[in-house]
């Protein structure tokens, strides 16, 4: 079963698609989280889950007091799925300051391709196993400019698939393992001085 871990919406339990995902396990991210809290990462930020199979990482970060989460999906019953559980996250929200969250059924590379300059803080990228390296490369390309000055980067990818390729804006800050599961956490370079 997959949940909510803490925050508003804590242990709410979330639907899952009968296939075509694989939701991050709880104890990723309780790790994941329990680092972005100590940063002070996630309150009031601007967070983006994309490739987000049931949500749960956007939805976990709406939880936890992230003021806007976009959860994108390209696959029908999962964009469906991500609708049904960010309307639980919602309705658990407390009254008058829960976060605005959006689904977005479509493709990554279009969704960030759109992006307005500097519009997110955190963005969580959990693409397929089988999605090929070139694929995510360009994904980041094209996020780039939708970043704000400092903001995070993780990437989920399984172990032997190796450190994504970051484009110039964007420089490695960690990597942590858990199994056979990886998170790659990358920092967007600060805006020059003006």
């Amino acid at each position: 079963m997959t949940r909510i871990i803490a925050g508003f919406a804590g242990s709410t339990a979330l639907g899952v698609p009968k296939s075509g995902t694989r939701p991050t396990s709880d104890r990723v991210r309780e790790a994941l989280f329990s680092a972005l809290e100590a940063r002070d990462e996630i309150a009031g930020l601007r967070v983006a889950d994309l490739y987000a199979g049931t949500g749960a990482l956007g939805l976990e970060a709406a939880s936890r007091g992230a003021s806007a989460v976009t959860l994108v999906e390209l696959g029908a019953q999962a964009a469906r799925v991500c609708r049904s559980n960010a309307a639980l996250v919602t309705a658990r929200a407390p009254r008058g300051s829960g976060p605005r969250i959006d689904v977005v059924a479509g493709s990554v590379r279009s969704y960030v391709s759109h992006l307005a300059t500097r519009s997110l803080d955190v963005v969580f990228i959990d693409p397929p196993y089988e999605l090929p390296e070139d694929e995510l490369r360009l994904d980041l390309e094209a996020l780039e400019p939708g970043l704000d000055a400092d903001a995070l980067v993780v990437v989920e990818r399984r172990a032997r698939s190796g450190e994504p390729a970051w484009p110039a804006g964007l420089a490695l800050e960690t990597r942590k393992a858990y199994g056979d599961t990886v998170l790659w956490w990358a920092r967007a370079a600060s805006a020059p001085a003006e």
